[in-house]
C-alpha cells in the first residue's frame, strides 16, 4: 500500500453549523477539511486519481483523528435530534424478550443458545435429554467488560467428550479455536490462533482446521490474508507442535478448508478461489498415509459433500443444473459420467440439503418462500414438510440415528418460532413459541413482482401497518442485497418495528445477483452484468413511487455489505430517486478492494482492476469514482467500524471525505465509525445503539414524527 510522504495535517471541525443554499433554512453540517494528496494510479493507460488514499491507513495517528473528529460531528448532529432518545427507548423495549435457538442433540446432551432479552450476547446452555435442567455451557458475556467476545460452537469430538469453540474479539473475523471438556464445561488449555473461516473436523484425539500465517504487528485488520492452510491439533499440544495437512504455495488466493464424515472415515477438502466455484477432495483415515483424490474437480461449480453412503458420497451442485440438484458420486470412479443424480434440478431453486436420521431432507426456494422435502437416501419423495405459512424455515440437521428434529420458522410479521419434527410421522408440534412485543395482525405483507429495466421480472415484499393509504406520502425504505448468491428470504426484525410503527413502509427487492431464483439469477447480476443488480433496485424504487407507496421525498434506501456497494452506486447513478442513503460498511472502492484482508476473493463475483476488461466496468460504477461536482446527493450515514476486517473501513473513509467534497446543498452526508465492532455489531448494546442512530437519521431526513 502507498502512503503518502506529507507532513500530518490535523484535521479541523467546528461544531457549528453554517448557512447553505437548502430550500426552508437548512443548515450545513461543517465538514472536516479532509487533506488531499496527489496519487494517481494507471489502469491500462487511464490515469485514476486516489486522492484520499492516506485514510487507508488505519494505524495512522492523522488517520485516527480523523475519525474521531468525523464522529463528534455525526454525534453531535445525531443527538440533536429530539425522537433519537426515546427511539433508543423503544428498541430496548422490542428487544427485551427471551430468544432462543433451536436445540441439536452431541450424546446425551442437547445443546442451545438463549438470550434473556437484553445481554449483549446469547448464552449457551445444555442439558441431559429434552426434559433435563438447563445449565450454562458458556457465557460469552462474563469474557469482557464491553460484552465484545462472542463464542461459537464448531464441532464436537466422536465420542462426544469434547467440544471445539471459537471465539472471536471485538467483531474481527479473526479466531481463537479453543476446546471443552462437555461434561464438565471445563475449558481445556489449547489455544489455536490465526484462524479465520474454519471449522473443526474431528478425528481420533484431534481434529482438522484451517489458518493463516501470524500476520505482522500492527497489519492485523488489513493485511491480505494469504497461504490458508490445514492442520491437524492434537488435544493437550501447543499449536507449534499442529501437523501441517495441506499447504499449496503455488495458489496463496485460495481458501482451504476440511471436515470429516459423520462416521469418521473420510476427510473432505474444500479449496475455492473465492465466493463461488469450489473443489473437493477426500482421503480414507482409515489407511495409513492416503493420498487426497478429486472427487468434485473446481473451479466452475459449487460442490458441498452432504454424507457418505459407504464409499459413495451425496454432493448438493449447481454442475450441470443452475436450480442445483443432489447427485451420487462413487469415490472409485468419480469421472462426471459416472454420477448418479438423486435428487434432480426442478423448477424452483434447491437451496440446500442434508441429512438426519437416515433422511435426506431438501430446502427449496419457491418465489423466495421456503419448501422443505424429505426423502429416502435413494431420493424417493415421502412428503413435503407442511410449514406455518410464507415465510424461511431453517433446521433439519441432525445425525444418522436422530429420531427428532427441530426447525425455526419465520417471516416478516412472525416472529422467530421452534418446532419439534418427527421423522417418522412427520408431524410437526410447537416446542418454543416467541414472545416478541408483537401483534402480527396490525400489519401487512405482500409479495409484488416488477418490470427491470430490461423486463425482467423481479419479486418484492412490501411490510406496513393495516389501513395504509397509497397517496404517494408515506415514509418508505426499501433494502436489498444483490449478491454472491445471497437470498434475502423473509425474516422477522425487531429493529425494524421501530419504523413500521411510525406509519413506514418497508420493502425488500430480491434483485439479481442474489440466489432466489438459482445460479442463472445469481449470474445475471455478476461481473460485467453487474448493473443490472442497479437497475433492478432502482426499478423497485419506481415501483414504490408509482404505485404511490411513496415518493423520492420521503423514501430510504439501505444496504449492508455488498448491499452497502448498492446504495453507493445507486446513489450515484440516481440521486434525484431517494431521500435517504444508508450504505453500511460498503465495498466503495471498486480499484482496490481486492488489496485487503479478503477482498481479492470477491473478485470471481466482482472482476479485478488488474485485468483491463473488467477495470472498465468497474471504474464505470465504483461509487467512490462516481460521485460527481455539483450535484445534490441524498441525505447519507454511511456507517462502519474499526475492527471490520472483512470490509476495511477505508471503504467508507474515502467515500465519505469524496461525497463530504463534492455534495452542494443541505442534505448531511456522515460517517458514523463503530469502535471495536466490526462488520457486524460486535454486541447488542451496539446493535442497539446504531439502530437507534439510524433511525434518528431516517426520521429527521424523511420528515416524520415518533409517536
Amino acid at each position: 500500500m502507498k502512503k503518502a510522504l506529507f507532513a500530518i495535517v490535523m484535521v479541523a471541525v467546528f461544531f457549528c453549523f453554517v448557512s447553505a443554499d437548502g430550500a426552508g433554512g437548512e443548515k450545513r453540517p461543517a465538514y472536516p477539511q479532509t487533506r488531499k494528496v496527489d496519487v494517481v494510479d494507471d489502469y491500462h493507460g487511464v490515469k485514476v486519481a486516489d486522492p484520499y488514499r492516506w485514510l487507508e491507513d488505519d494505524n495512522a495517528p492523522e488517520v485516527k483523528a480523523w475519525v474521531e473528529e468525523q464522529n463528534r460531528l455525526t454525534f453531535a448532529y445525531l443527538n440533536a435530534i429530539p425522537c433519537r432518545a426515546g427511539i433508543e427507548k423503544r428498541l430496548e423495549e422490542l428487544f427485551n424478550y427471551p430468544r432462543y435457538s433451536a436445540p441439536f442433540r452431541v450424546g446425551e446432551y442437547y445443546f442451545f443458545s438463549k438470550n434473556n432479552g437484553l445481554q449483549n450476547q446469547s448464552v449457551i446452555y445444555y442439558q441431559k435429554g429434552l426434559d433435563g435442567e438447563p445449565q450454562v455451557f458458556v457465557d460469552a458475556n462474563a469474557l469482557s467488560a464491553d460484552g465484545t467476545v462472542r463464542i461459537g460452537l464448531l464441532g464436537e469430538s466422536q465420542d462426544n467428550r469434547y467440544m471445539a469453540i471459537a471465539r472471536s474479539e471485538a467483531g474481527s473475523d479473526w479466531q481463537e479455536i479453543r476446546v471443552m471438556e462437555i461434561a464438565s464445561a471445563r475449558e481445556l488449555p489449547d489455544r489455536l490462533r490465526w484462524v479465520k473461516f474454519s471449522g473443526a473436523g474431528w478425528s481420533g484425539d484431534g481434529f482438522f482446521y484451517s489458518r493463516y500465517d501470524a500476520p505482522q504487528a500492527g497489519e492485523e485488520l488489513k493485511a491480505k490474508n494469504e497461504n490458508q492452510k490445514v492442520y491437524y491439533h492434537k488435544l493437550g499440544d501447543p499449536q507449534e507442535k499442529d501437523a501441517l495437512v495441506f499447504a499449496d504455495a503455488a495458489h496463496p488466493l485460495r481458501y482451504y478448508g476440511a471436515g470429516v464424515s459423520e462416521d469418521g472415515r473420510y476427510l473432505f477438502l474444500g479449496i475455492s478461489e473465492g465466493t463461488h466455484g469450489s473443489e473437493v477432495r477426500f482421503r480414507d483415515l482409515g489407511k495409513a498415509d492416503d493420498a487426497f483424490h478429486t472427487l468434485c474437480p473446481g473451479f466452475e461449480f459449487d460442490y458441498s459433500p452432504i454424507d457418505n453412503i459407504g464409499g459413495s458420497f451425496l454432493v448438493h451442485t449447481n454442475d450441470g443444473a443452475p436450480n442445483y440438484r443432489v447427485v451420487l458420486i462413487d469415490g472409485a470412479n468419480p469421472e462426471r459420467g459416472n454420477w448418479k443424480t438423486v435428487i434432480p434440478e426442478g423448477p424452483e431453486v434447491l437451496l440446500g440439503a442434508g441429512t438426519a436420521g437416515g433422511k435426506l431432507f431438501c430446502h427449496y426456494l419457491k418465489d423466495v418462500a421456503t419448501r422443505v422435502t424429505q426423502h429416502d437416501l435413494a431420493g424417493r419423495l415421502e412428503r413435503e414438510i407442511a410449514l406455518p405459512g410464507l415465510g424461511t424455515a431453517g433446521g433439519f440437521g441432525g445425525k444418522k440415528e436422530d429420531t427428532t428434529l427441530f426447525y425455526t420458522f419465520t417471516s416478516f410479521n412472525y416472529p422467530p418460532v421452534i418446532f419439534r419434527y418427527d421423522i417418522a410421522s412427520g408431524a410437526s408440534t410447537l416446542f418454543r413459541k416467541s414472545e416478541a412485543k408483537f401483534v402480527p395482525e396490525d400489519y401487512e405483507v405482500r409479495q409484488v413482482f416488477y418490470s427491470s429495466q430490461d423486463g425482467t421480472r423481479v419479486p418484492m415484499f412490501i411490510v406496513h401497518k393495516k389501513g395504509l393509504k397509497r397517496d404517494g406520502g408515506n415514509p418508505a425504505l426499501l433494502y436489498a442485497y444483490g449478491g454472491f448468491n445471497a437470498s434475502m428470504s423473509p425474516y422477522f426484525s425487531a429493529a425494524n418495528l421501530v419504523f413500521l410503527e411510525n406509519g413506514g413502509v418497508y420493502a425488500v427487492a430480491n434483485i439479481r445477483g442474489g440466489g432466489e431464483y438459482g445460479e442463472a439469477w445469481h449470474k445475471a447480476g455478476m461481473l460485467e452484468k453487474k448493473q443490472n443488480v442497479f437497475d433492478d433496485f432502482i426499478a423497485a424504487a419506481e415501483y414504490l413511487v408509482r404505485e404511490k407507496y411513496t415518493a423520492p421525498a420521503r423514501l430510504a434506501v439501505s444496504g449492508a455489505s455488498n448491499g452497502g456497494l448498492l446504495v453507493g452506486a445507486v446513489m450515484t447513478q440516481r440521486p434525484d430517486l431517494f431521500r435517504v442513503a444508508l450504505p453500511a460498511v460498503g465495498v466503495m472502492d471498486m480499484l482496490r478492494y481486492h488489496k485487503f484482508t479478503v477482498g481479492w476473493g470477491w473478485a470471481v463475483e466482482y472482476g479485478s482492476s488488474d485485468d483491463p476488461v473488467q477495470f472498465k466496468y468497474l471504474h464505470a460504477y465504483s461509487p467512490l469514482h462516481n460521485l460527481r461536482d455539483g450535484v445534490r446527493y441524498p441525505a447519507t450515514l454511511v456507517t462502519t467500524a474499526d475492527h471490520d476486517d472483512r470490509v476495511f473501513p477505508a471503504h467508507s473513509f474515502k467515500f465519505i471525505a469524496t461525497l463530504q467534497e463534492k455534495q452542494r446543498g443541505d442534505n448531511p452526508v456522515l460517517i458514523r465509525v463503530e469502535t471495536r465492532s466490526g462488520h457486524g455489531s460486535s454486541n447488542l448494546r451496539k446493535a442497539i445503539e446504531i439502530s437507534a442512530d439510524t433511525w434518528a437519521f431516517v426520521f429527521k431526513n424523511l420528515g416524520m414524527t415518533c409517536k
